[in-house]
């Protein structure tokens, strides 16, 4: 039986990759949070605690051999040392959930993992999360390699899927509730990659014991180019809906205030075909995941068309 401490693991991400490695027998689970929002899932041991109280960690972890720390809520460096000092080495490899926006934005496209990484912060919250998320990266390496702790960063490109609290695919599904036209940017659109929500949990579960990855940090996105022109069709094709569509030019939208969700006028175009290679994973289709997701919805949110 195989220890995983999951740091994080009762919102999104985290949430769903818990679900799935609890379809596998060979795992015990262990989930480190605030406790806010329960997993209640049998086979599970909820372990009630803030990261950042290092010493109330070392006392509730169990003092158990972990073959695998997946830490999905560390949002500054320092997050990290915390949890390395509470297990006190008892680890074998640590996965980091950073971001695909630890890379600059680069005219030449896709962006991959040669592209250049920050070196300083953006301006806005955006760059300071990108920004941190990288140094949080550059710690796990300086302490793990003296260790040997093997690690592996994933750096996911924009996530949709079930659980997900950023107003993302939920904004357009609130508009098709509500029977609301969709304002979007005139032509040309601005193209963007995304990455489904069981993709990143199937691909960290697939790095939880592959030595392909091992050492390495990578871009975890599908391969399929979107623009808000296709997410429109798409919707409309797992919905069976017409969308009433407006089309405006960027500075309108940017002075109305319209929460379009993805970029308006660059490109944001990530490839994750180096991660896809070393593990022989297939990306879930974009039709495909946005149809599971919009069935996600529709079940859980009241007075949603079924």
């Amino acid at each position: 039986m195989k220890n995983v401490l999951v740091i994080g693991g009762s919102y999104f991400v985290g949430r769903v990759f818990v679900e799935e490695l609890l379809q596998r027998s060979e795992c015990s689970i262990h989930v480190v949070n605030r406790g806010n929002r329960p997993l209640k899932l049998e086979g599970v041991n909820e372990i009630v605690c803030d990261r950042h109280d290092a010493a109330k960690l070392a006392r509730v972890v169990p003092p158990l051999e972990w073959d695998a720390v997946v830490d999905f809520c560390a949002y500054s460096p320092d997050d990290i040392p915390t949890v390395l000092q509470s297990l006190q080495g008892r680890v074998q490899r640590y996965i980091y959930i950073s971001t695909a926006t630890v890379h600059q934005n680069s005219l030449v496209l896709p962006m991959t993992e040669d592209t250049p990484v920050l070196t300083t912060a953006p301006p806005g919250p955006a760059g300071d999360y990108a920004y941190k998320k990288r140094l949080g990266e550059l710690r796990l390496k300086g302490l793990c390699e003296p260790s040997g702790i093997t690690y592996v960063c994933l750096r996911p490109s924009f996530i949709y899927g079930k659980y997900n609290y950023a107003p993302r695919e939920s904004y357009f599904f609130g508009l098709m509730a509500r029977g609301e036209p969709v304002v979007l940017p005139a032509l040309p659109q601005a193209l963007f990659s995304t990455v489904s929500v069981w993709d990143v949990a199937r691909i960290c579960i697939a790095c939880l014991w592959s030595e392909a990855v091992r050492n390495n940090s990578y871009i975890v996105s599908a391969g399929e180019l979107l623009s808000y022109d296709r997410l429109v069709k798409t919707l409309e094709e797992i919905a069976s809906i017409k969308l009433k569509v407006s089309r405006q030019p960027v500075r309108v939208i940017e002075v109305r205030g319209i929460p379009l969700p993805f970029p308006l006028s660059e490109h944001l175009v990530y490839s994750g075909k180096r991660l896809q290679q070393a593990l022989g994973y297939e990306y879930l289709p974009f039709a495909e995941g946005m149809r599971r997701t919009y069935e996600w919805f529709v079940k859980s949110t009241p007075h949603a068309p079924a």
